[in-house]
């Protein structure tokens, strides 16, 4: 039998409050996450802008983990940030305000925040000697910067997922549209019934996972390009939808924080079989198998679903509290995340090339430098000016 609540007759968004405080807090959270993570790039044996010549073999075991979680919760609760933005206005009002607070942030930090990055890099690696003045013209050749610091100067380097943001809110309109539609509203309570089965909202992963087997063959790698990364993107706008739907009906809200056990037992699970498959088998094993790479990629894929449920499940049973910092913090998160990685990279450079630091020392000095100098820049230079508030994407 169909649960009344999941009719759509009987369900209403009217009860619905103005916001969950739960997302707030985790978007607050998990913003400030990639400050660290974005310092521990320096320090770990990936590729990355500038690096440190000592790497962390336990700090990459924890950003591994990590790098399943912290994008996918982010553009999940984008999804459902959405949901909220269109209870107050119209479809047109939310793409102009989407053009206001995204695509102007991208365009100025494409030419304002992230050329110091690049002349850094360039700096770090060699490639160029001169002052950032007479570097800043290389970024009007509109030539495509390419990884380890080679191609041209313009880029949108971590803005990327403010233009996936920009993007995903235009292009799901009609999507939208629908879900309020009957039909759409029937395939959101066929939804409800599935969450509403033990563990059922683990089988949402499917949709990722057809994702994976349709566009992961010929986009195997996250380029964050666009042009060459359909596979992360779709991915990525598929959380967006959900965290859209799974907001939309207070019913779901408890559903999801009463099965929380079940997500996180699975969150355990694929996390064991992440580490346990790396310690056992060898990357080139798994790159000339493609059933080990199939599998290896549908384990990454169940963590990160089955981790965003988790956070929300448990943020939502013990965050889901005002306190009078929050709005403060909410606003501050979105300069904070445009300005983070510049910062990061032009604090780094002088710390590992001008400083005798030990890894770890070097690590939290810049952690906590960068996060001093955020704070600062957006106290000062951003939120008392009418124009820095609209480059940075604030009301």
């Amino acid at each position: 039998m169909q649960p009344a609540s999941f009719s759509v007759s009987t369900t209403t968004t009217n009860a619905i409050p103005a916001r969950r405080h739960d997302l707030d807090w985790l978007r607050v959270i998990a913003i400030v996450t990639l400050l660290f993570y974005h310092t521990g790039m320096i320090y770990v044996s990936w590729n990355w802008h500038i690096k440190s010549a000592e790497h962390s073999v336990p700090m990459e075991v924890v950003m591994r983990w990590l790098h399943r979680w912290r994008m996918p919760l982010l553009f999940f609760i984008s999804g459902a940030g959405t949901f909220f933005a269109l209870k107050k206005r119209s479809y047109s009002s939310y793409a102009g305000e989407r053009v206001r607070r995204l695509f102007v942030p991208l365009v100025f930090g494409m030419f304002v925040i992230v050329p110091p990055q690049i002349y850094i890099e360039w700096l770090f690696r060699g490639r160029f000697s001169g002052s950032y003045a007479e570097f800043y013209p290389e970024v009007f050749n509109f030539q495509p910067y390419e990884d380890g610091g080679t191609g041209g100067a313009f880029s949108w380097h971590h803005l990327w997922f403010v233009c996936y943001l920009f993007l995903y809110s235009l292009i799901s309109i009609p999507v939208f549209r629908w879900l309020k539609r009957e039909s759409g509203q029937r395939f959101v309570d066929r939804i409800g019934r599935l969450i509403a089965r033990p563990g059922g909202a683990l089988w949402l992963v499917v949709f990722l996972l057809l994702n994976d087997v349709v566009l992961g063959g010929f986009f195997p790698h996250e380029t964050h390009a666009l042009i060459n990364d359909w596979a992360y993107f779709v991915n990525n706008l598929i959380l967006f939808w959900l965290g859209f739907i799974l907001i939309s009906r207070k019913s779901f809200w408890q559903i999801i924080t009463d099965q929380r056990h079940y997500f996180l037992a699975a969150t355990v699970i694929c996390t064991i079989i992440m580490y346990g498959s790396r310690a056992l088998i060898s990357d080139d094993t798994v790159e000339a198998s493609k059933l080990l790479t199939t599998l290896f990629s549908f384990n990454r894929l169940g963590l990160t679903w089955f981790s965003v449920l988790t956070t929300v499940a448990y943020g939502y049973l013990y965050l889901n509290v005002n306190h009078p910092i929050l709005p403060y913090l909410n606003e501050a998160v979105y300069p904070f995340y445009i300005l983070h990685q510049t910062v990061i990279v032009v604090i780094g450079y002088y710390i590992i090339t001008r400083t005798s630091l030990g890894l770890y020392s070097g690590f939290f000095i810049i952690s906590f430098a960068t996060l001093l100098v955020c704070i600062a820049t957006y106290m000062l230079l951003i939120r008392p000016f009418k124009l820095m508030r609209v480059f940075f994407g604030l009301k």
